[in-house]
Parts: structure tokens; C-alpha cells; sequence
């Protein structure tokens, strides 16, 4: 999430662990989190972080190995600052649904 972003000043609002084609935020009105969409939201969550993991594992063997060229070394960025992205999204996320919890 970057900068720009604007976050909604009402609460109750759940930060969605996908941003729109555009690349807006989108966020769920909803008084509890057992519904279909946030039960989506948590099983996409879980799965970004598991990827986050995985791409972590791979971009730590590309750098310890010294023959690793520019494109290994330029796609693992790659995917870790995406799979960086993701989790930060799901820190924030978590964070604003703390009780009491300000980000």
C-alpha cells in the first residue's frame, strides 16, 4: 500500500487484503467477521503470507549463491517486494482491527 492511499476516516470499515484492477484500496463494511467475504479475506491473507515465506526461502538461496546472475537476482527482488507489499497490507489490516489498536 502505498503512500497515497486514503484510508476512510469512518470505522468499522476491514482493510481487504486485494486492491482493485486500478489499484485502489478496498475495504468491507461489516458488523461481524464470520461473513463469506471476510472469511475469503482471511483465507487470502493466510495465503499471502504463506507465499511471503516461501519467496523469502527462495530470494535467501539466490543471495547466498554467489553464480546467482542479475535476472535471479532481479526477479527474487522482484517477487519479494511484492510478497513485502502484501504483508504490510495485512499488518495494517490486523493492526486496525485491534480494539483500541490506532495505525
Amino acid at each position: 500500500m502505498s503512500s497515497t492511499d486514503e484510508r476512510p476516516t469512518t470505522g468499522g470499515l476491514r482493510l481487504l487484503p486485494w486492491t482493485t484492477p486500478e489499484g485502489k484500496t478496498c475495504y468491507l463494511s461489516s458488523d461481524s467477521g464470520d461473513g463469506m467475504l471476510s472469511l475469503l479475506a482471511d483465507d487470502v491473507e493466510a495465503a499471502q503470507l504463506d507465499s511471503g515465506s516461501q519467496v523469502l526461502t527462495g530470494a535467501r538461496a539466490v543471495l547466498a549463491d554467489p553464480k546467482a546472475g542479475e535476472r535471479a537476482v532481479r526477479f527474487a527482488l522482484t517477487r519479494a517486494t511484492e510478497c513485502l507489499e502484501d504483508v504490510l497490507r495485512v499488518a495494517v489490516s490486523r493492526g486496525e482491527r485491534i480494539p483500541g489498536g490506532e495505525l
